[in-house]
This record gives structure tokens, C-alpha cells and sequence, in this order.
């Protein structure tokens, strides 16, 4: 069986401080605090601020890359759509003003 680490761990204290998990988990999960105690000091702080979410969670290199890769994308969209509007406005300003001038 393979051993727990402490990333499972993360994923399963927020629930674990809500009481929402079984008694194998929470077992499991105290298991490890027992023998992690500066995770636990952490877990216990975070219980008696009643802050589930002070824990932090692991990183993922994965989702960072995709958050990353979304704002790049969006962020381009959002100049290309500025540099047409733009484009847009010069050219029926330009369209107009030759208009009120070969008039």
C-alpha cells in the first residue's frame, strides 16, 4: 500500500476541519498530524479561527500554467479588439472628414 503524502493531506483538511469527512479519513488525517507537527500546528491554527481555507493547498504546476496561458489569451483578445475599434474610429473620422471636404 502506498503511504499517504502530505499533499492528499492538504486536499482532505478543509474538510477535515469542517467535520465533513468519515472517521477513516479523519483518522487517517490525524494519523498524519501526529506525525507532522508543523502541519498540525497549522490545522490548529486554522481550526481555532474557524478559516478552513488558511490552509494552503498544494501547487499544482499544471494549473498554474493554465491560468497563465487563459490571461496571456485573454489579454491578447483584448488588444486585438482595442486596436480594431480604434482602427474603426480613424477611419470614419478620416471617411468624414473627406466627405465634409469634397463636398
Amino acid at each position: 500500500m502506498k503511504s499517504v503524502t502530505k499533499n492528499v493531506i492538504l486536499d482532505l483538511l478543509p474538510l477535515y476541519l469542517a467535520g465533513d469527512v468519515s472517521d477513516d479519513t479523519r483518522a487517517l488525517v490525524q494519523d498524519y498530524l501526529s506525525r507532522n507537527p508543523e502541519l498540525e500546528r497549522a490545522a490548529r491554527a486554522a481550526e481555532a479561527f474557524g478559516e478552513a481555507g488558511a490552509v494552503p493547498p498544494p501547487e499544482r504546476k499544471e494549473a498554474a500554467m493554465k491560468a497563465f496561458t487563459e490571461a496571456k489569451h485573454r489579454l491578447w483578445m483584448r488588444a486585438l479588439t482595442l486596436a480594431i475599434v480604434i482602427t474603426s474610429l480613424f477611419a470614419v473620422a478620416l471617411f468624414g472628414a473627406l466627405y465634409l471636404f469634397l463636398k
